[in-house]
């Protein structure tokens, strides 16, 4: 996904509030040479509108059906990202004390957020108790005898929900595969039924759903039919036994478009799981998503610069201002973002392997894309509002990228570069 040959292109697949005018990039009405220009590279840029619409695809798909829309947090946790969905009326999906803290620092309804994770340890559990939060998507029997003991401690009662396994290949990385056996994550499909009667039998426990998700990126949902099929088939068990579910949690994992993929709808998601609700007897369950990637992936782009053009024997090199530790997808998945010049060049095109400075082989944001570029010139990579930031960090002690959000023809810095002062902050040495 090079530039393209004409910039007079209105959008890019997959991210219409990013689109080319008068030969620049622009985010919204906001040019992104201009954003580089005034705030440095490397630099995440959002989409307020991008934001909204893709929440709007869920609500849309809604309509007047029981469904809460949780935003699965872990892929974007910047302040102004959870205000926004905050404002709109989105619930979160959270995974540790970390992120129930962000949430609350926007204002976000704790009796809209549900707890997961495999570790939750006893203090996150009590400030999720104290705060109030919907449920805690348990994963372990372990787990339930922690929660019981915490909130029978505090005189407190924890709604649960227990993450089942259901052993369903996702189709998708290994690394973001998260329903097989073994894979860390829920209890199995076949313990299922054990650990729920120990959850009924509890002090400090009310068991109010049954949760499952299977993994990231999914470009089909037949795998979601798949485990729904054998997550009803338990909670006709639950009943026999007088556990009563009154939601059903399916997780997320819906896809975007990185290069050629036509990811599935969420109508075409629920349409499919409440016409099997209805066709069991189910369709008064309540049900809960946890969209991460669909609602923030496209809304987001990497701005950065490249610093030298390297011509050697085996490959040619541009190398840019952004590394591995600034966009960890590509070392770590082998990813793909789509790649554009934000002024693109008329004029021959070579293969370049865009990479950063870090000192490792890895260190690499794209390969073998043909550009027209020069020393100078700002890129960007596409698809980068999901598990971009959040999985920055420090290494080679470089300070993490700044973050903008664009809203129409203004932008608004919504976290600071780091600097050199803050990269040693905390530390000390020995008197």
């Amino acid at each position: 996904m090079n530039a393209p040959a004409s910039t007079t292109r209105p959008e890019l697949a997959g991210h219409p509030h990013f689109h080319y005018r008068d030969g620049v990039l622009h985010a919204e009405g906001v040019a992104l040479d201009k954003l580089a220009a005034e705030l440095g590279t490397p630099l995440y840029v959002y989409s307020r509108a991008a934001l909204a619409a893709a929440l709007g695809s869920y609500r849309d798909a809604i309509g007047d059906r029981p469904v809460l829309v949780c935003f699965g947090m872990k892929a974007n946790s910047n302040l102004a990202v959870l205000k926004e969905f905050a404002r709109l009326g989105a619930g979160f999906d959270i995974v540790s004390g970390g992120e129930l803290q962000r949430v609350l620092a926007v204002g976000g309804d704790p009796s809209r957020v549900v707890f997961s994770g495999v570790g939750k340890q006893a203090w996150e559990m009590r400030a999720a108790i104290e705060a109030g939060v919907m449920c805690f998507n348990v994963e372990s029997q372990a787990e339930l005898r922690r929660l019981s003991q915490v909130a029978h401690e505090m005189g407190q009662t924890a709604r649960v929900s227990l993450r089942v396994n259901p052993d369903v290949d996702a189709q998708t990385h290994p690394y973001i595969s998260t329903g097989l056996k073994e894979n860390k994550f829920g209890i199995a499909i076949e313990s299922a039924l054990d650990a729920y009667r120990l959850a009924a039998s509890l002090p400090g426990l009310e068991v109010v759903g049954v949760d499952c998700h299977i993994g990231s990126q999914l470009t089909d949902i037949s795998p979601y039919f798949d485990a729904l099929e054998k997550l009803l088939d338990l909670i006709s068990q639950l009943a026999e036994e007088g556990i009563t579910i009154s939601h059903l949690d399916l997780g997320g994992g819906l896809g975007i478009r990185y290069t050629d993929e036509i990811p599935p709808s969420p109508k075409a998601l629920l349409d499919g799981v409440f016409a099997r609700l209805q066709a069991r007897g189910l369709g008064h369950l309540h049900l809960v998503l946890e969209p991460g990637r669909s609602l923030v992936g496209n809304a987001g782009l990497l701005l950065t610069t490249v610093q030298y053009l390297k011509h050697a024997e085996a490959r040619n090199f541009a190398i840019v201002d952004a590394a591995m530790n600034d966009l960890l997808r590509p070392s770590l998945y082998e990813a793909y973002h789509g790649l554009r010049a934000v002024r693109p060049r008329q004029g021959d095109e070579q293969e370049y392997d865009v990479v950063g400075p870090v000192c490792e082989s890895g260190d690499w944001l794209a390969r073998q894309r043909r550009l027209s570029v020069q020393e100078g010139d700002v890129l960007a990579l596409e698809s980068a509002g999901a598990y971009g930031m959040v999985m920055a960090s420090n290494y080679n002690s470089r300070g993490r990228p700044a973050e903008v959000m664009v809203d129409g023809d203004k932008y608004y810095v919504v976290r600071q570069r780091e600097t050199l002062a803050d990269l040693i902050r905390g530390e000390s040495t020995l008197p």
